[in-house]
């Protein structure tokens, strides 16, 4: 294997055993905008570059013409194989939107775990997080299946994703009273321009449960990277798939946030997402944000953001311009 070429400091999820470089690789991408031989090369350069953390779902990307759902856990699970890489790569993934594995019922959860694990070519998940709230299952059927998973060694930790404040409160509630394995990680929405993870009792959640916190969406679909600065530049020929994403930002509020992001990008001669990137990993309770890339050369950015560290008043300015 090729030996990495920067090295970064392991941040360890929760109370769980596993130990991270800051910056978890978004696999959404990977059998839609990614074909196989680009999702290799993403990997190969991901992990040379110190990075050691992948985030997939069992829904990725069903919604691709063509995809059946798993396509992204079978691209990984192939690069697995062929690099023998498994034992160096904390894998996430998600459990509830695959076609043939809708919501979180127990029965659901462990026909759709073994079927991650069989795409994946592994024997254990090492982070297995409840995807999306199922309000018609109760929460102690669904915790309970989750635990099970960790008992039987078929999961190392759980996660919790889109779930509100007050169904996480229900969540430990239930762990407490049944003896259930803890919860270790939150994956909310939240990056430089979606900020009420901050406000509406995540945050305050992710502190007092002791959870590791890995958002989604940290570069806005793009903006953030300073990529769309402009409604041109969302509607141009030859413009990301995923362009339109990013159109809600572009305005008076979204080019103040991009001015001050320039300017902290050429105090410390970084790029724009380098810069986005390192502001939500130094934010509380932030322990890795989650960005993908479509290519490798996407990655050098993602990567200059590990070892990147703003000041206060650089942290502080981008606040205010995206207040």
């Amino acid at each position: 294997m090729t030996e990495p070429t920067q090295i970064a400091a392991r941040a360890r999820i929760g109370a769980s055993d596993l130990e991270i470089a800051p910056l978890s690789l978004g696999a959404n991408v990977f059998g839609w905008t990614a074909d196989r031989d680009a999702t290799f090369a993403v990997l190969d350069a991901f992990t040379a570059g110190g990075g050691n953390f992948v985030d997939t779902a069992d829904g990725y990307s069903h919604w691709v013409p063509g995809n059946t759902g798993g396509d992204s856990e079978r691209l990984i699970g192939e690069w697995f194989a062929a690099r023998g890489s498994r034992d160096d790569v904390v894998i996430a993934t998600k459990v509830s939107t695959h076609p043939e594995f809708p919501g979180l019922a127990a029965d659901n959860i462990r026909a759709a775990a073994d079927a991650s694990l069989q795409r994946l070519g592994t024997d254990v998940i090492d982070l297995y997080y409840a995807h999306f709230d199922d309000a018609a299952v109760p929460l102690e059927e669904t915790v309970g299946a989750l635990s099970a998973l960790v008992d039987a060694g078929k999961v190392r930790a759980i996660g919790i994703s889109n779930y509100t404040p007050e169904r996480i409160d229900e969540w430990f509630r239930v762990t407490e009273a049944n003896g259930f394995h803890r919860a270790v990680a939150l994956q909310p929405h939240y990056n430089l321009v979606e900020r009420d993870f901050e406000t509406n009792g995540l945050r305050e959640r992710a502190e007092r449960e002791g959870l590791a916190v890995f958002p989604y969406f940290s570069l806005a679909k793009g903006f953030l990277a300073g990529k769309y600065r402009s409604e041109a530049d969302v509607t141009a020929e030859g413009a990301s798939v995923r362009a339109g994403g990013a159109a809600p930002y572009v305005g008076e509020r979204g080019s103040r946030v991009l001015a001050a992001l320039d300017e902290v990008a050429a105090a410390h001669g970084a790029s724009v997402a380098s810069v986005s990137l390192a502001w939500l990993r130094q934010q509380p309770t932030v322990v890795a944000p989650i960005a993908s890339a479509r290519n490798a050369e996407q990655l050098g950015d993602l990567l200059a953001s590990i070892p990147l560290e703003l000041g206060g008043e650089e942290l502080a300015a981008l606040a205010a311009a995206s207040a």
